[in-house]
């Protein structure tokens, strides 16, 4: 059969998608490992990041460290942490997923607060505003876009990623793959392709999602004046 003919066939198997490791638990698990990866990349990337542009300091470090995650394999992270105290856990799949996400996290909070202009700041230090009001009141608001622009690609990069976890018993939809690939391939390959198509299309999903979420998380007064 030819394997796009095999694939849809699979897809439209209820039995598929309901069974106790089907695609609707497969799905809940991908996206359980994505989200929490991606929160704890926000929650290294981005303190770390707007600190260093509000201080001005540390973009060179800042710079070096995103090429060097990014640069980490993270199918070797995904084969090293199950072999430390956590084992075959779920962490041990988040972890690494987290340490992909931290590079577009860490660059774009840093860049989000460093394009602040000069004159906005002046002004609201010429108002009486604290370095922490000034964080807070005027760079966090006016990085939004940037945050909101890093956290789409990092979830995206993530939940793409995640597939990989299948091969370290951490589950999602990569287990489809991985099990279509345990086949011949003359079986086996409707199902490897339907899995490619559920992680693209889970993926293009998010991209979608997150980019109206990015518009209406930008504030209004920015957003007019891109729009002009």
């Amino acid at each position: 059969m030819n394997p796009f003919a095999a694939a849809f066939q699979w897809l439209n198997d209820p039995l598929n998608w309901t069974n106790p490791d089907g695609v609707l638990v497969l799905l809940w698990q991908h996206l359980y490992l994505s989200a929490l990866a991606v929160l704890l990349g926000c929650v290294v990337a981005w303190p770390i990041g707007l600190w260093l542009g509000h201080s001005g300091r540390g973009g060179v470090a800042t710079v070096t460290v995103s090429n060097l995650t990014r640069a980490i394999p993270t199918i070797a992270l995904l084969s090293i942490f199950p072999l430390t105290a956590l084992g075959f856990s779920s962490w041990s799949v988040i972890i690494p997923l987290a340490v992909f996400a931290v590079p577009p996290l860490l660059a774009t909070a840093y860049t989000g607060v460093r394009e602040v202009d000069a004159g906005v700041r002046d002004a609201a230090i010429g108002m009486g505003l604290s370095k922490s009001q000034l964080m807070l009141r005027v760079e966090l608001p006016l990085a939004v876009p940037h945050l909101a622009g890093g956290f789409r690609t990092a979830a995206v990069q993530v939940v793409a990623t995640a597939s990989l976890a299948a091969l370290f018993n951490g589950g999602g939809l990569g287990e489809i793959i991985a099990r279509g690939f345990g086949k011949t391939i003359a079986v086996g390959a409707g199902e490897i392709l339907a899995g490619g198509l559920l992680i693209a299309a889970l993926a293009l999903v998010v991209e979608g999602l997150l980019g109206l979420a990015e518009k209406y998380a930008t504030p209004r007064a920015l957003r007019t004046a891109v729009g002009r």
